[in-house]
């Protein structure tokens, strides 16, 4: 099981490990300060004596490779936080479809829009519903309407009477 901690952090680990050792603590006080097996600091100190700080060095990260560089999540992010009319769509509301889309036409990149809709999730961006408003709607007439009819309309408050037992 990998440790954890990046890359980095895990390989100033293991050079800690090795300098405190050449200071002249013990092994087994150094695996305990840094909270692995004494058999990992030797291993690691057996590393150093044959490549010296190439032993110690970082191994890649397993796995596929991002398909967007960090510049180029920024520049997506940037994208949605504009409209999406300035796109060229129709209307402004953001779908995962859409980002995909941009993604697409400006850097190449393809990516499925539920794997979009999860990545936006992650950044706080949550899916957008718009408001929907009736076509017809006179706001003149329903600035009017409330002081004046909806206190007419609304349920009076029945008289408490004694019941009968």
């Amino acid at each position: 099981m990998r440790s954890k901690g990046t890359a980095a952090e895990l390989e100033a680990r293991r050079r800690l490990a090795v300098q405190r050792v050449g200071e002249g603590w013990a092994q087994k006080d150094v695996a305990s300060f840094l909270g692995v097996h004494p058999v990992t600091v030797a291993k690691w100190i057996a590393r150093h004596r044959v490549d010296r700080d190439d032993g110690l060095k970082a191994k890649p990260t397993p796995g596929r490779p991002r398909f967007l560089t960090d510049d180029q999540e920024k520049q997506v992010l940037g994208w949605v936080a504009e409209p999406p009319t300035k796109h060229g769509f129709g209307t402004d509301l953001w779908t995962a479809r859409r980002v995909a889309e941009v993604i697409h036409k400006k850097l190449g990149v393809r990516f499925h829009p539920n794997y979009l809709r999860e990545w936006l999730g992650k950044r706080n961006y949550t899916p957008q519903k718009p408001a929907r408003r009736a076509k017809q709607r006179n706001p003149e007439a329903i600035a009017r309407w409330v002081p004046e009819d909806w206190p007419r309309i609304q349920k009076r408050r029945a008289r408490s009477a004694p019941t009968s037992s």
